[in-house]
């Protein structure tokens, strides 16, 4: 099963166990430091996550009872981590990955070994998160054709053409959102233990959990084809 027809690009947040931590203790985090009272405390230190971050999930409005749909999205926090795949457009394997804090951009992943040069094809997928003159320069220069998402202009409405050609990416892209909902459905996919590098663990398994299913989906196929 060879990388072929290009490759679609996303990411998901996994949740972690939330932290109850002070401001004090926050404000060190972010700067990377280990606040003192848990350096004091060694059992205390090896239960907290000094990894996961807290960060907005945006998720659609419901429809209200008298049938209308409030005009802004819903942000929800989220505590955990980010799982960023690349697959094939043709078998839908994850082909590369990486898992950052929940708080990590989406965009600038794409630079740091996502994409996979053994694809047949060299077109790229992604939604808007990963539109930026910086990628664009790098697909360019990498030998990818970029079919990332445009995002809507500042203050003003989305030209039509622009409206179309994004309509027509999410079909392929959309394709992406099936392997997350896969590993959350049937893996529980959910980061019980401390720490980035248990949870780089925990996602690489979950990705080769999800491979082996869709290998094995791919040859029922084939064997009764």
């Amino acid at each position: 099963y060879l990388p072929m027809s290009g490759q679609i690009l996303d990411a998901t947040l996994v949740a972690a166990p939330r932290q109850r931590n002070t401001n004090a203790e926050k404000a060190d985090l972010r700067e990377g430091r280990i606040p003192q009272d848990w350096q004091d405390k060694p059992s205390k230190l090896s239960h907290k996550d000094r990894h996961a971050r807290w960060t907005l999930k945006f998720t659609k409005a419901k429809r209200q009872e008298d049938g209308t749909i409030p005009a802004t999205d819903l942000a929800i926090p989220f505590f955990g981590y980010k799982s960023h795949v690349s697959i094939d457009r043709k078998f839908r394997l994850i082909r590369k990955w990486k898992t950052t804090d929940a708080a990590a951009s989406d965009g600038a992943r794409l630079r740091e070994g996502l994409l996979d040069k053994t694809n047949t094809a060299s077109i790229v997928w992604a939604d808007t998160a990963y539109r930026s003159k910086a990628n664009e320069d790098f697909m360019e220069k990498q030998g990818f054709v970029s079919k990332v998402h445009r995002k809507k202009p500042h203050l003003k409405p989305m030209p039509r053409h622009i409206q179309k050609s994004n309509a027509g990416k999410s079909v392929i892209r959309s394709r992406v959102e099936h392997v997350f909902a896969d590993q959350k459905s049937q893996t529980g996919l959910f980061i019980r233990t401390v720490g980035i590098t248990r949870a780089i663990m925990r996602i690489g398994l979950a990705n080769i959990v999800y491979n082996m299913r869709r290998l094995l989906f791919l040859e029922r196929i084939n064997a009764h084809a």
